[in-house]
């Protein structure tokens, strides 16, 4: 629409003033106010123009296009994704390997070298007892060893000197003997009188006698030196057990691990099955599953188990079947099957209760968000953003489409779909409390675009 040009103001016409000058010569002067009168009548005439075409104008301006009615939504394109056929079983995570540590002797503790949550070695030291007592009962041993010691070298050198003079014994009788046989040799030539036989007689008895004597007392000194061993070797292991006593005063690390809270202070005084503390080796975690035994023509060493915290869908770790029990429980029908869990960077804990997920199976399928899904009437529903056939000289535009779906189980923060959709449909994300069948729909493009669930 064009503007109206204002009215112009028709000015006067030069001759008519010239005969109306010419008419007032002749009579008499031109009266002033007249001529003032007459500009300020065409000013006020200026300005109603004016006015009226500002009031055309401002009545003729372009009125600004309102946008579209709809909902604003946000939307996602369903794609292929990977399904997870899984089983969730609730247990508690233990360690492979883990001690008590507990004093073999009582005492005061004096010191205590580690911290508890600390990382230890084999063989480091965690907690000294006092060894004041294992102390004297050590020396006392050591003491006990050098006297027995002392007395089996006496025993010996006793014995060597038995040994000797028995030699001397041997020679003796022999040579006694051959003195006997040749005197009675000449007393029965008639050489030699009875009286001398006999006299022979006497001394080879009286050899055969000291002979005798020290067999004894060797038989006597090998019994002492016996003895004595056997004392020497009791003492010897009385200070073993000392030594081993005092080295229980201080407790050792006996496996690679992660120190557990330390109970005891300095100057407590701990007696002999005292728990003192706990190493725990977190680098490998086992969970005990009991499985269904309609399960078991699918269980297998190597299937993949997730780990998650309870009630939650957050994936924690995920480990592997590492044992299948051959038998079956009896009571509950199920099979044991325990899975290891690789802790390298300490996450997890000796006693942690979680959910475990045993993936049987993975195929492909549509995973949706959960903010996707609506229910209604114990049914679970989807909208999807659809384009309805327009008239010509319409401008196209998205609806909401309500399409009753079968969910199965969540996988994260997506809803497995067995049926309802395909892949390539647009469905509605977000906003759908506002939303009913047939809503025209505001697509929000100002926010990044959802990514499809993996």
């Amino acid at each position: 629409m064009e503007t109206p040009d204002p009215p112009k103001l028709q000015e006067p016409v030069e001759s008519d003033i010239v005969i109306a000058e010419s008419s007032s010569n002749s009579a008499h002067t031109p009266s002033p106010p007249k001529r003032r009168n007459f500009w300020v009548a065409g000013v006020v005439v200026v300005g109603a123009s004016f006015a009226i075409w500002r009031f055309f104008l401002q009545g003729t301006a372009p009125v600004a296009p309102q946008p579209p009615p709809g909902v604003l939504v946000k939307v996602l394109e369903v794609q292929s994704s990977r399904i997870k056929e899984r089983s969730t079983f609730l247990g508690t995570l233990e360690a492979k390997q883990g001690v008590e540590l507990r004093p073999e002797t009582e005492g005061r503790v004096t010191q205590i070298f580690v911290s508890s949550g600390s990382t230890v070695a084999p063989g480091q030291p965690i907690i000294q007892l006092s060894p004041d007592k294992t102390q004297a009962d050590f020396g006392a041993a050591v003491a006990n060893i050098n006297v027995a010691a002392a007395a089996s070298s006496n025993t010996q050198a006793q014995l060597r000197a038995v040994e000797a003079e028995r030699t001397t014994a041997v020679a003796e009788l022999e040579l006694q003997n051959t003195e006997f046989q040749r005197t009675a040799k000449l007393v029965k030539q008639g050489v030699l009188a009875q009286q001398v036989l006999d006299q022979v007689k006497r001394d080879r008895a009286s050899a055969q006698a000291a002979l005798k004597a020290v067999d004894e007392q060797i038989q006597a000194a090998k019994a002492s030196l016996s003895q004595s061993k056997a004392s020497l070797s009791q003492a010897k292991a009385g200070a073993l057990s000392a030594r081993e006593d005092l080295q229980d005063t201080r407790i050792v690390a006996p496996i690679a691990g992660i120190v557990g809270d330390i109970p005891i202070k300095l100057g407590t005084y701990v007696q002999t099955g005292d728990t003192l503390t706990t190493i725990i080796q977190n680098q490998v975690l086992e969970i005990n599953l009991n499985i269904p035994i309609e399960k078991r023509d699918q269980l297998q060493v190597g299937l993949p188990v997730e780990l998650s915290p309870t009630q939650s869908q957050k994936t924690l770790t995920t480990g592997r079947i590492s044992f299948i029990s051959p038998t079956v429980n009896g009571n509950s029908q199920s099979v044991l099957a325990k899975a290891s869990f690789p802790n390298a960077k300490g996450n997890l804990r000796d006693g942690q209760r979680v959910e475990a997920k045993v993936v049987w199976k993975t195929r492909p399928g549509v995973l949706v968000p959960t903010t996707a899904i609506s229910r209604l009437g114990g049914k679970a529903f989807v909208f999807i953003a659809d384009q309805p056939q327009q008239q010509e000289g319409q401008v196209p535009s998205m609806v909401a489409r309500q399409q009753p779906v079968e969910l199965g189980s969540i996988q994260g923060n997506n809803y497995q779909v067995l049926d309802g959709i395909q892949t390539g449909e647009t469905i509605v994300v977000s906003g759908l409390q506002n939303l009913k069948d047939g809503a025209p729909l505001l697509i929000d493009s100002g926010q990044p675009p959802s990514k499809p669930p993996q």
